[in-house]
């Protein structure tokens, strides 16, 4: 766990592209999954769990500037991100939390709409389109690219791995999938994480199973 002095802010010197609602929902799912399932009456979280990280002042005040950055078309940094993703990766349920961040962030496409009506070779032409758009919006640039199959994607030295080199924060790259594809053809669709470089392989895939 990490105390509430120690600091959070990971802007530093970097070209500032990716949108600041990633480190938003970064933070607020960290936040949720902190809270207590009961809590009793008019009980103060800052004094009764004060080693939960995602209940800590450092956090919330990071959520508002965060919310801030969103209202101003603030972008942040490749280094600010990847200090929020490792803070992430020293969290037992890392992997549960980058996965939950990025169904969050797959939520802002719209629903069905006639994507389930067509052949299933288009339907996932419209897929891909839609997950290269929605990741070149968030993170200002392409960030993978898509290999042989309805949808398999590729990446090798992403900034997912560059900050978890173990691979946890890969997850976050399949919840992100999983919600834009089953939000798109209107039925759950599930992403496997076949590849990755945290465990060896020359490359990340991610595949429709």
């Amino acid at each position: 766990m990490v105390n509430d002095s120690e600091s959070i802010d990971g802007s530093g010197p970097g070209l500032r592209r990716v949108q600041a609602v990633v480190a938003l929902r970064l933070l607020e799912v960290m936040r949720d999954m902190d809270l207590p399932t009961e809590l009793l009456g008019d009980e103060n979280l800052r004094l009764t769990i004060p080693r939960r990280f995602g209940l800590s002042d450092v956090v919330e005040r990071q959520i508002y500037k965060y919310r801030d950055d969103i209202r101003n078309r603030v972008r942040i940094s490749d280094e600010e991100v990847q200090g929020l993703l490792r803070f992430v990766v020293r969290r037992p349920d890392g992997p549960t939390v980058f996965y939950a961040v990025g169904r969050l962030l797959g939520r802002v496409q719209k629903g069905p709409w006639l994507a389930r009506h067509l052949p299933k070779g288009i339907q996932f032409t419209v897929v891909r389109r839609r997950v290269r758009r929605l990741l070149v919006h968030l993170f200002g640039r392409t960030i993978v690219g898509f290999a042989h199959g309805r949808f398999v994607i590729e990446s090798r030295s992403s900034l997912l791995v560059q900050a978890d080199p173990g691979g946890g924060a890969c997850q976050l790259l399949s919840g992100l999938s999983e919600e834009v594809i089953s939000r798109t053809l209107g039925r759950p669709v599930s992403v496997d994480h076949t590849l990755c470089q945290g465990r060896g392989d020359d490359r990340c895939r991610w595949q429709a199973s």
